[in-house]
């Protein structure tokens, strides 16, 4: 019972009242928690996980450099090295040479890593289809408006 004798739902709905449930910053993070663990479900069957599958998207779409990397993906570089390295491993990407400053590297999808990224973005779109059930139609857009705006501020 609550303090006003009300009953309580069981379990961990009962935290969904608390004034956290509020709370912008813990939203996006929970949402964020539903979604990587949705996404690293379906993509585990490809062997990536929500991070190596982005790294080997941006690498199939435009071939970035590390640091761009690590820019995007708000990612420490150290992280984004072991990414490349264990997507360069099983031959999904290559490093070259940046063609305009020598001292950095771009990372680019290989075939086979083009092959995959195809496969696996149904996966993520499956995924993504899923989570948007939640919301109504007429939201999506401007839910993804919103989630842009906070994503990439000015």
């Amino acid at each position: 019972m609550s303090a006003a004798g009300k009953p309580q739902p069981a379990g961990a709905d009962r935290l969904r009242d608390g004034s956290l449930a509020e709370d912008l910053g813990f939203l996006l993070a929970r949402a964020n928690s539903v979604a990587l663990a949705a996404a690293n479900a379906a993509l585990a069957e490809h062997g990536l996980k929500a991070r190596s599958y982005s790294v080997l998207a941006l690498a199939a779409e435009h071939s970035p450099s590390q640091r761009e990397l690590a820019e995007f993906l708000r990612l420490d570089p150290s992280q984004i090295v072991a990414l490349v390295d264990e997507l360069e491993k099983r031959r999904l990407v290559e490093r070259r040479t940046h063609p305009t400053d020598r001292r950095a590297n771009i990372v680019v999808a290989t075939d086979a890593g083009r092959d995959l990224f195809a496969r696996a973005r149904k996966s993520a779109r499956a995924v993504e289809l899923s989570l948007r059930a939640r919301v109504a139609p007429e939201d999506h857009e401007r839910l993804a408006q919103l989630l842009r705006m906070l994503a990439f501020p000015v």
